[in-house]
């Protein structure tokens, strides 16, 4: 089954996925910043959508998603607010990505220092934010709405690794937190 994108969040973790059909050929490596990862393309596209900050830090809590509203989460987050405001906010504001399939917002705050989790998604019909207590996905299709998985890892590079494996369709590369600890994992052996 294909998915999109997709985010698992935990109260202690959490990793991100990029799944392709149209665009498989990008990489998921340090971002500009210094302070998390970034998805970007390999080759040159006319696409404002597949390039973006996918994790970044935000003092003591991590923002993961599948697109440019990490950034004004992690601002917003860094500037006090409470991370289920900072989600509610950005994703209100940008809404779904207004490309042919009216793709759907996901992100997801790890809390630190004993902080909530989150997770949340805009559609072109909804905005769902939920606190987390388990491992929680939810995807650009397919799984819209947060539902609980199956996710049991011991670090971050286990956490990227298992969120590219799940039997998805169309992985392209992956990134995750664990504790204080991150990694990225682009298929075929290249952390």
């Amino acid at each position: 089954m294909y998915v999109g994108r997709f985010i698992v969040i935990a109260p202690d973790f959490g990793a991100y996925r990029v799944s392709s059909r149209s665009f498989p050929d990008r990489v998921v490596r340090p971002n500009d910043e210094g302070d998390g990862y970034a998805v970007v393309p390999e080759d040159d596209y006319d696409n404002p959508y597949v390039s973006y900050n996918c994790m970044r830090s935000a003092g003591d809590a991590t923002v993961l998603g599948n697109g440019s509203h990490v950034d004004p989460v992690t601002e917003k987050i860094r500037a006090g607010y409470p991370a289920r405001d900072a989600l509610a906010l950005a994703l209100l504001t940008l809404d779904y990505e207004k490309d042919d399939y009216d793709t759907p917002r996901i992100a997801g705050v790890v809390g630190g220092d004993g902080e909530a989790s989150y997770i949340g998604i805009v559609t072109h019909d909804s905005l769902v934010i939920e606190r987390v207590d388990e491992p929680t996905l939810v995807a650009t299709y397919e799984v819209q709405r947060p539902e609980a998985v199956g996710f049991n890892v011991s670090s971050a590079d286990e956490a990227a690794r298992s969120a590219y494996e799940m039997g998805y369709e169309h992985p392209v590369a992956a990134c995750a937190v664990y504790g204080e600890e991150t990694a990225a994992y682009n298929g075929d052996g290249d952390a």
